[in-house]
């Protein structure tokens, strides 16, 4: 892939615009495009030691199963 594959294209496909109308067309489209990628970003939560190393949380007791029981 190169760079001009990256590139956004516009292509009008109808009409005859002047400079100024494609010049606003493309400032429109432009400040959109970089508003939405703004929004767009994902917050990086950031993770402590000491959450990194915690242990999962165990499973609940069943409490069915009365103390001296044994399964197998």
């Amino acid at each position: 892939m190169t760079d001009s594959d990256e590139t956004p294209r516009m292509e009008i496909v109808r009409g005859n615009p002047t400079e100024e109308e494609l010049a606003a067309l493309i400032a429109v489209v432009a400040e959109g495009y970089s508003h939405e990628s703004a929004q767009a970003v994902a917050d990086v939560r950031s993770v402590s030691a000491w959450q990194r190393t915690q242990r999962g949380i165990r499973r609940p007791l069943r409490r069915d199963i009365p103390w001296g029981r044994f399964s197998g």
